[in-house]
């Protein structure tokens, strides 16, 4: 640990919606303590991508010193060029943890947290982690041996890690989840929810990257709706397949496209979407058992372990979701799901809210406090 008048904490890691989380709840704490926050993660979402991510504006719109971290990851990676990133990461950790000198790392999972923690460890910075999904990840189960303190989201997660180094704590829930605002808060999407009031309203989301199977799905779907059917749409703004560009010349007077939606955006869609059509990534599924809103999931089939699939899986056992396997799903049949789930609203929004009763909902809280007690 570096020795500093004022303590320094770096956020690193692949989920970053569920990070800012937890540094909203700690900006309470500089009221009686006196920390600075850095950021180490990617400027673009995807290889080759010329916008910024979602990540990179987020944070930096919040003024945190954002590092862009070019790692690599071994699973899944065979271009040889994406391989040598990966001994570049690790030096590119060493340079930025040495500028910084930060008395803590907090990661959350990924594998740009991999060689962040690794290095930190070897500089004698203690490092926290949190895991998000049903079954720890790669990335996080290498993390988990250098962490002091593993918080997991999940029951499921615990077996093969070391016992004392775990809390169980849930997911850190963004704010404007719980408390969403009104549709007469939301400018032209509020006007769009207002207009489909009374009818089926969907909302469809790739999370944060957008996804060109759900982007292409959709496209190709639309015309095959019930008329009465209204959907939201959330594309990604990925330059790599051009979707958002593509998508936007659909004229469809009950379609609403947009490349991402803030956090206020996406709590009102949550308030007001009669059913959500996504990936089943970790922050998607357990917001929206907090919500205990009614979803179907097409999960990524190539992410390690086939976490996507365990994540969806807890909701479909809780009988508040119905899973699409990627490889399978034609337009037709995805039209045919919305089809039967909204049928059958009411039995899964019932099932929906008796799981939602068991999800914890103070991760955030639970996390900061650990910051602060171990920092001061």
């Amino acid at each position: 640990m570096f020795e500093e008048t004022f303590k320094k904490v770096v956020f690193v890691g692949g989920h970053h919606t569920t990070a800012l989380a937890v540094i909203e709840a700690l900006e309470s704490a500089k009221k009686h303590f006196s920390f600075e926050i850095y950021w180490i993660g990617h400027k673009h979402s995807m290889w080759g991508d010329e916008n910024e991510s979602a990540e990179y504006k987020e944070v930096t719109s919040l003024g945190i010193p954002f590092y862009n971290l070019s790692a690599g990851k071994f699973y899944r990676t065979y271009n040889p060029l994406k391989l040598i990133r990966i001994p570049f990461g690790f030096f590119q950790s060493l340079y930025y943890l040495l500028k910084i000198k930060p008395d803590l790392i907090v990661s959350f999972g990924g594998y740009l947290a991999v060689p962040v923690v690794i290095i930190g460890k070897i500089l004698g910075i203690t490092s926290f982690t949190h895991e998000q999904t049903t079954g720890v990840g790669f990335a996080n189960d290498v993390v988990s041996k250098f962490a002091s303190k593993i918080f997991l989201t999940w029951e499921d997660s615990l077996p093969g890690l070391k016992e004392s180094k775990v809390t169980l704590v849930g997911l850190p829930l963004r704010k404007e989840i719980l408390n969403p605002p009104a549709f007469s808060e939301g400018g032209i999407l509020g006007e769009f929810i207002k207009k489909a009031s009374g009818k089926p309203l969907i909302y469809i989301t790739g999370g944060k990257q957008g996804a060109h199977f759900l982007n292409e799905l959709v496209r190709e779907s639309l015309d095959l709706l019930p008329i009465d059917y209204f959907v939201i749409h959330q594309c990604g703004s990925s330059t790599v397949f051009g979707d958002f560009s593509t998508l936007q010349k659909i004229k469809n007077d009950h379609y609403f496209v947009k490349d991402y939606f803030s956090a206020k955006e996406t709590g009102l869609l949550f308030r007001y979407a009669a059913l959500v059509v996504g990936r089943s990534g970790a922050n998607t599924v357990y917001e929206l058992a907090a919500i205990a809103k009614p979803a179907i999931f097409i999960p990524i089939p190539w992410v390690s372990h086939n976490e996507q699939r365990k994540n969806a899986e807890v909701l479909e056992k809780a009988g508040s979701a119905v899973i699409l396997d990627q490889d399978k799903t034609k337009n037709s049949d995805f039209v045919k799901a919305l089809v039967n789930v909204i049928a059958n609203l009411r039995e899964l929004s019932e099932n929906a809210k008796k799981f939602g009763e068991k999800i914890p909902l103070n991760a955030s809280e639970t996390i900061s406090s650990e910051i602060i007690k171990y920092l001061f």
